[in-house]
């Protein structure tokens, strides 16, 4: 099925790669490990003041600014993704200024001395928030050389913040108050057998995303078709964090993408894990990156065996 998928590497290009014995996502805590609810503290201040920066320029209609193209001309930055990333930074910085930093848009200031790095995408779902669909959000998470510590999700769009920490429980904020997370209870289904078919893929609603580039597209494309027809339905919405989240507090029963990048996943794959469910990574293809696959246990495995190849 694959191993496990428990470690994020910093690599030059941001891919987030699965390294055999490299930082885990959760894993135990060891001695000397710095406070996980302080720095979850911070990663939450930090996602809310960016949200609140984002969501206001939303609302009087400066949404982008300047807008280029990063990989491709589908792959787009703007200046409210370089100014999350400048105010998250700023505020890491005064607090934490030995911590290192990784930004999506370029912010690297490699391990800094404390041992903690910083992993932030100040806008996922750039596109998204361009075109002004409200899905959109930022994540903020914070590792160690054994993994993510603490990770923060938050949706202005919803006023919805998701978290967890290395050894806590995965929570929603939101609405309806604070909540646990364990993905999806139970199969939406008219009756109770068909929750079973193709080891209940066929009542499950699957969440993915595709890649920028156009060839490794028409890739993933031939992979869906493959899936469509075994699963209830499929949603691709364009914010990988703000999918994991989902999928954490079930209103997906599963998610799977290729080409994510450590700046996309960390946050998620840690309240996804804490939240109970399974996290796989998708091996590399010809044709194919690097990817996750996060499910409840009872479905991996079949998920697994339709996505993992073209």
């Amino acid at each position: 099925m694959g191993r496990r998928a428990s470690a994020w590497a910093r690599v030059s290009d941001g891919e987030a790669t699965p390294a055999g014995g490299r930082p885990p996502v959760g894993g135990k805590a060891r001695e000397g490990d710095a406070d996980e609810g302080a720095l979850l503290g911070l990663a939450v201040e930090a996602a809310r003041m960016a949200g609140g920066l984002l969501a206001a320029r939303a609302r009087h209609g400066s949404a982008g600014g300047i807008v280029a193209s990063k990989s491709t001309p589908t792959d787009l930055v703007s200046d409210a993704d370089l100014a999350s990333e400048r105010a998250i930074r700023e505020l890491l910085a005064a607090r934490r200024p030995e911590d290192g930093f990784v930004g999506e848009e370029g912010g690297d200031s490699g391990e800094g001395h404390s041992g903690l790095s910083w992993i932030v995408d100040p806008l996922d779902g750039t596109v998204n928030f361009l075109f002004g669909i409200p899905q959109w959000c930022v994540s903020v998470a914070v590792r160690d050389e054994h993994g993510v510590l603490a990770g923060a999700i938050y949706d202005p769009n919803r006023d919805e913040l998701f978290s967890a920490t290395r050894d806590g429980p995965a929570e929603l904020v939101g609405a309806g108050g604070r909540v646990s997370l364990a993905g999806r209870a139970r199969a939406v289904v008219a009756d109770a057998g068909s929750a079973h078919e193709g080891g209940g893929l066929a009542s499950a609603m699957i969440a993915t995303g595709l890649y920028y580039d156009a060839s490794v597209r028409a890739a993933q494309a031939k992979v869906l078709e493959r899936l469509v027809g075994r699963v209830r339905d499929i949603r691709r919405f364009g914010a990988a964090a703000l999918d994991l989240a989902w999928t954490a507090a079930g209103r997906y029963d599963a998610y799977f993408e290729r080409g994510v990048k450590q700046w996309d996943v960390a946050a998620g794959a840690l309240i996804c894990e804490r939240a109970g469910l399974r996290v796989l990574e998708l091996p590399e293809q010809p044709e194919l990156p690097w990817g996750i696959l996060v499910a409840p246990e009872e479905l991996a495995g079949h998920l697994f065996e339709l996505v993992a190849g073209v």
